[in-house]
């Protein structure tokens, strides 16, 4: 176990896993750590700014953390700026581990074929506590609201789900068919590399992003969020492979003229074993490494496909709908709230996997083994 020693002394390396650590089990417990329903609009509560936490009371006398009710005023019609209206006549006290609304931790659901329709596979377990809020109906909007008055930091966390898990399940499909394609390309040569190889290099002409574009116009409407959420993995996957299948084939050029694999065939192995279970197992490094890089780009390709509608659509969350809002110039001036929190969220996620393959690489360098 070399390899994880120098990985863990990698501080870049330990810095995006711990990141990606706190970010995961953060969306994985969403229900209890967001303090209210992403979906739930707050009367008289569009476009409220983070709100403020008060230590101390209007009287001067320390009480704790407290918020005010905050509400909307009137606009500004030459500044576009909101009048807040601040109840500073009732404060509510800010506490960990607070009843609130009622949900299922860890419920899993998946959309099954042929209809696709949602079928629980772990019916979670019921709760109403939350890790933070007021003791009564006053809001604390940490991040602020948007346009419906919904809490931002909840659509944060339930979003992030989506943002966070289509990079892993994109990679899960693409991967596993780039590798498989690959090996079935460099192992057998001939008429079937030359087919497959072009097939690739077709795929790998089209830009990415206007492939996106196309092919999430054609979504039908009408899906639901899961449904559309699935979809757009499977897009995603469908342009991912062609690169890893080139790099494979490559290297099962390599790996077949072996003496093992060599042996295996020589004892009448079946060509599909040999290339699953001998000559695909010797790319292991380089997999582990491209899947862990590999994994932001399918971010990205949600957070555009959101950007320009095409991916998740509201009122359901993601960090790429939520940041398809910096199209609006005045939004970024006047409710910069908006923006920023998915923004850097997307950002931090990218860069913790390159800090964290680019540790692993570093790791699994064949010449630092053998130093």
């Amino acid at each position: 176990m070399d390899w994880w020693r120098r990985l863990k002394k990698n501080p870049l390396a330990r810095f995006g896993a711990i990141l990606l650590l706190i970010f995961y089990i953060a969306v994985i417990a969403a229900d209890f750590i967001a303090p209210y329903d992403p979906y739930a609009s707050q009367p008289n509560g569009s476009l409220l700014p983070p709100t403020k936490v008060y230590w101390v009371s209007q009287s001067g006398q320390f009480i704790g953390p407290h918020v005010y009710p905050t509400t909307q005023g009137e606009t500004n019609l030459e500044t576009g700026d909101r009048e807040l209206i601040v109840d500073f006549k009732k404060p509510s006290p800010l506490r960990l581990f607070v009843s609130g609304a009622e949900y299922r931790l860890l419920q899993l659901t998946l959309p099954l074929p042929p209809k696709w329709d949602e079928v629980t596979i772990f019916p979670g377990i019921p709760l109403n506590w939350h890790l933070f809020g007021t003791t009564n109906s006053v809001k604390f909007n940490l991040l602020g609201t948007d346009d419906q008055g919904r809490d931002q930091l909840s659509r944060l966390l339930y979003g992030g789900r989506i943002s966070m898990f289509i990079g892993i399940f994109g990679v899960a499909i693409s991967f596993p068919l780039g590798l498989l394609i690959g090996g079935i390309s460099g192992y057998f040569g001939g008429w079937t590399d030359s087919i497959i190889m072009r097939l690739a290099e077709v795929l790998m002409t089209f830009p990415s992003i206007y492939l996106l574009v196309t092919l999430g116009a054609v979504l039908p409407p009408g899906l639901s969020s899961t449904q559309r959420f699935l979809l757009i993995v499977v897009i995603t996957s469908v342009i991912g492979w062609a690169g890893l299948a080139r790099v494979i084939r490559g290297q099962v050029l390599s790996i077949k003229e072996r003496e093992f694999v060599q042996a295996s065939r020589a004892m009448g192995g079946n060509p599909l074993y040999i290339i699953v279970r001998h000559v695909l197992p010797q790319t292991a490094t380089y997999v582990i490494i491209s899947a862990t890089l590999a994994v932001p780009s399918f971010i990205g390709a949600e957070a555009i496909l959101s950007l320009i509608g095409l991916g998740i659509q509201q009122p359901d969350p993601s960090w790429g709908n939520m940041l398809s809002l910096a199209s609006n110039a005045s939004i970024m001036v006047l409710q910069p709230w908006l923006i920023w929190p998915p923004a850097i969220l997307i950002i931090l996620t990218v860069l913790a996997f390159n800090l964290l393959g680019d540790g692993l690489r570093d790791a699994l360098d064949p010449r630092s083994l053998r130093r």
